[in-house]
């Protein structure tokens, strides 16, 4: 089987404008959330959230965000960052480089501002940029044109799992023998009235609004619903020969993954988490590896009660229970589209560095919380494999395991 492995990352999240400071605070464990102080939210039942720690605006000019919803911008942003670090040149050929970039929800931040300037000023004043700023592939057209991506640009829109199914079709995509090197990722940016409205009236989020960086607290006994965040994520993912070729830089192996759907509910996780469980068997199965040598799972672990404990049941049914948890959402709040990918770099890091980052805000674990999480603290682990989940809305899951190169 073709070898793919990571040689560049890049991200702008809740923690830092980039890998090295979100990186740097996720180890340190510090929270990202923070009370809301725009209008729009005030008489939200929800009124925290995890914004970016570093605007757009500070690293793209003028014109280019006109033209870009925020969710593109961060895409730009990461993919930049990721395509720099991976020391790609103007020499590569396109036509064997591809893309898959995902979010979940796409463009709704502009779609509901270029609606109220249509209610409010008239059909003159929309956006000529409405339609390719709102589209939910956005974010994989911009990273696309802006390197020249020519073997496929694919968006993957799965809600929470979508940049970590990003990742293992980027992987396949290169086995298949279509590309030599891939960027994928997944962005999102709908930190907005309308969102956080709807997310709440399903009692999916967190109303701590007096405690921001105390509202995440995966796997707690007093967890109440996810935080919701912004933030983006990107990888470069290269054939092995390819990369050493040219002498890059190699962090991990992509060593397998796992895609599968519930068939449950189209909010409702499985409470046994079979599907989840069979996509990371079937990661386990496609790297070739003893699911013993797997050290440490960054697990989806957003915060809710009944998601955290089902994925619980699901990593000791198919991993075991030596595995070592954490949930970095209660750091960064829930990407959305955006979780996978910047968990995935969390995950690769932690395998790099041989340190796993905590889950902070576990004071009062619960009683069914039966696996060993890095609970408010770093721990010190040389890992040889660890693994990446993303579940979603529809019952969409995704797991990705990586190895030591």
């Amino acid at each position: 089987m073709t070898e793919v492995v990571v040689t560049g990352l890049g991200a702008t999240t809740p923690l830092g404008g980039d890998v090295a400071s979100t990186w740097e605070a996720l180890v340190a464990g510090k929270s990202g959330v923070k009370a809301l102080e725009e209008e729009w939210a005030q008489d939200l039942p929800v009124r925290i959230a995890a914004q970016l720690a570093v605007e757009p605006s500070e690293v793209l000019p003028r014109i280019r965000l006109r033209r870009l919803d925020r969710s593109e911008q961060i895409a730009l942003i990461a993919s930049q960052q990721a395509w720099d670090d991976a020391g790609l040149g103007d020499d590569l050929d396109r036509e064997r480089l591809g893309v898959v970039f995902g979010s979940g929800i796409g463009g709704a931040l502009t779609l509901l501002e270029q609606d109220d300037i249509l209610e409010e000023k008239g059909p003159r004043r929309v956006s000529p940029f409405t339609v390719p700023m709102l589209m939910p592939n956005g974010p994989a057209a911009v990273v696309g044109l802006e390197f020249r991506a020519q073997a496929g640009v694919h968006a993957p829109t799965s809600a929470c799992a979508t940049s970590a199914e990003a990742i293992s079709w980027a992987a396949d995509m290169i086995r298949a023998g279509r590309a030599d090197v891939a960027v994928a990722g997944g962005a999102e940016a709908v930190i907005g009235g309308l969102p956080m409205a709807g997310f709440a009236s399903m009692k999916a989020m967190s109303t701590r609004n007096d405690e921001p960086e105390r509202a995440s607290r995966p796997w707690d006994r007093d967890r109440d619903g996810f935080v919701m965040g912004e933030g983006a994520g990107a990888l470069v993912l290269e054939r092995r020969e390819h990369a050493e070729a040219r002498g890059a830089r190699i962090y991990a192996t992509v060593a397998g993954s796992g895609l599968t759907s519930d068939g449950f509910d189209i909010v409702q996780p499985d409470p046994d988490c079979s599907g989840g469980g069979r996509a990371m068997r079937a990661a386990v199965k496609q790297a070739g590896i003893d699911p013993k040598s797997i050290g440490h799972v960054n697990a989806h672990a957003t915060s809710t009660p009944v998601g955290d404990m089902a994925e619980v049941k699901g990593v000791k049914r198919e991993i075991g229970d030596h595995v070592v948890l954490t949930g970095t959402k209660s750091m960064t709040g829930h990407l959305l589209g955006g979780a996978g990918a910047v968990e995935s770099i969390a995950t690769i890091m932690a395998i790099v560095d041989g340190v796993v980052p905590p889950t902070i805000n576990l004071e009062n674990p619960d009683p069914d919380l039966v696996l060993d999480v890095a609970a408010n603290e770093a721990r010190k682990m040389d890992l040889d494999a660890a693994m990446n989940t993303g579940f979603g809305f529809g019952g969409h899951n995704a797991a990705v395991l990586f190895t030591k190169p």
